[in-house]
């Protein structure tokens, strides 16, 4: 039993001193369907269609199938729920919020009639939620293989320094320096291993040869999106040829609140471990710059073939952290509470780095039931897009000019992500029928597993349907959009034990309108 749990004290690489961590990077790349309620009823195919103002994130290229402008606007409200299983022990959480979905204003050029080449222009200016950060986890369950105080307690034994200085050292990160404060994490001594750096939870198990249980409960609550404002310029030759670019700034605010809690799950009232909780709270803001250039073809009538490369988003990004831990030692040590200002002259840490964001490439082809140039004698389409986005190209970098000493902290990161994550395919399958004025629509999007690890289950889909109406320079559209999701969540990570993780399913869905006007 004890080369079971003592593992963890002989080897760790931890990441620490930083608030950013792998997850950080999937969560500003894994992004799912968005846009007008249209191109949500559709799931999401817009790479080779067109006339949506959806198309300046998608495919800039669609927007050189306007001839006429448009004004746009898209409020929608999430209802979703979280299933987390951890340990063989389940438990659920609901949230809902409103959102400001896609909108803004096409300019539509037409071409000059005496032009034999038929060319024309157009000019957009668009707002985006490109992603959605609010959600509430929740999971709990029994543990008799691992404490999240390990960690810290290989962080210290592995950094080479005495307790009072690692203490009082910038090198170790802050939830470790409390833990040391707390006694969470102590020394222990014992014939035949000497004396090592442990954590308080395992100190009785270690001492006698047995093993332990705690109760684990994790709590986490995020707020925040990614907001995109788009300005694009596409155009058209023949009729036959589009071509258009954007120039994207995304403007990133998240924030997490997360309670981490372990337990004694014995009768033991002298084996020195009560109660622990880490309460933490991260906020981070930040502006990116990306460009998205698309190309569509209509080879013969009622055939369209798009693609796009997304290049990825070079985000400058400030990040605070803070944190407080409480230990209830029993007979070990009093209870005792620690904050990170007590550890940093009553200041909230600030960091700031540079993030860049994954490629993305999209292939997409679509078939027009009746293509003519009035749009409103068409029938309706059935399109499909694949996307492949590169998760494992993710990268952070110190964004402060003396950062040298933080730079092996990120190319740790760096190489944890290379390790972790791969490239994904996404697929999207849509299609709308006309009925005059009124429009019916369906769609299916299939998001794949970003994760290296067939252990961890990251996929995601979303079948959508909605409805149409456009009528005498005006429109209005309504979609709803139902999820079913799978993803992990990891309460910390050990370097050299295999690491514990939930498995979280989410469902519930989204509405979405939106009301054009066309002049």
């Amino acid at each position: 039993m004890r080369k079971k749990v003592l593992l963890v004290s002989f080897s760790f690489c931890s990441l620490i001193g930083f608030a950013q961590v792998p997850e950080d990077a999937l969560r500003m790349s894994w992004n799912t369907p968005g846009g007008t309620a249209r191109n949500q009823a559709i799931g999401g195919v817009m790479g080779s269609l067109g006339g949506d103002i959806t198309s300046n994130f998608i495919n800039p290229a669609g927007i050189g199938i306007y001839r006429t402008s448009e004004v746009v606007i898209s409020p929608g409200f999430n209802f979703l729920n979280n299933d987390g299983t951890f340990r063989g022990t389940k438990t659920s959480q609901n949230n809902s919020n409103a959102f400001f979905g896609t909108s803004g204003f096409v300019l539509g050029i037409p071409s000059n009639p005496r032009s034999r080449n038929k060319s024309s222009s157009a000019f957009s200016i668009a707002i985006n939620r490109a992603a959605d950060f609010n959600q509430k986890i929740n999971y709990r369950g029994q543990n008799d293989f691992s404490s999240f105080s390990e960690a810290y307690a290989s962080e210290i034994a592995n950094s080479g320094l005495s307790l009072d200085d690692a203490l009082n050292s910038n090198s170790i990160s802050f939830p470790a320096r409390m833990g040391l404060y707390t006694y969470l994490v102590d020394t222990l001594t014992t014939p035949g291993f000497g004396t090592e750096v442990v954590a308080s939870p395992l100190r009785y198990a270690f001492e006698q040869d047995t093993a332990f249980l705690l109760n684990q409960d994790n709590y986490i609550e995020s707020k925040g999106g990614i907001t995109e404002l788009a300005f694009s310029f596409a155009g058209s030759s023949k009729e036959k040829i589009f071509w258009g670019v954007s120039l994207g700034v995304p403007i990133m605010n998240y924030e997490r609140a997360s309670t981490l809690t372990e337990s004694d799950a014995t009768d033991n009232n002298t084996n020195y471990f009560k109660e622990t909780y880490l309460r933490e709270r991260f906020t981070s803001r930040g502006v990116g710059l990306n460009l998205k250039m698309g190309l569509i073809v209509r080879p013969v009538e009622s055939i369209r073939l798009g693609a796009a490369i997304h290049t990825p988003t070079i985000y400058g990004m400030r990040e605070t952290y803070d944190a407080e831990l409480f230990a209830d030692l029993e007979n070990y040590n009093a209870p005792t509470t620690v904050n990170v200002g007590t550890l940093n002259e009553g200041f909230t840490p600030e960091y700031r780095y540079d993030l860049t964001s994954p490629w993305k490439f999209l292939v997409s082809g679509a078939y027009i039931f009746r293509e003519v140039e009035d749009t409103r004698q068409q029938k309706g389409f059935i399109s499909a897009d694949l996307e492949y986005v590169t998760h494992s190209s993710s990268r952070f970098r110190d964004a402060e000019l003396d950062g040298s000493g933080s730079n092996n902290y990120f190319n740790a990161v760096n190489n944890v992500i290379r390790d972790i994550y791969k490239g994904t395919l996404n697929m999207k399958i849509g299609g709308e029928l006309k009925f005059n004025t009124i429009m019916a629509r369906a769609g299916f999007a299939y998001y794949g597993n970003p994760y290296r690890d067939e252990a961890l289950n990251g996929k995601r889909m979303f079948i959508s349907g909605g409805l149409g109406y456009r009528n005498k320079g005006y429109f209005i559209d309504l979609a709803y959009v139902h999820r079913i999701t799978n993803d992990v969540n990891f309460p910390y990570r050990l370097n050299d034990k295999a690491n514990t993780f939930a498995d979280l399913r989410g469902g519930g869905g989204n509405v979405v309108a939106t009301v054009g006007f066309k002049f």
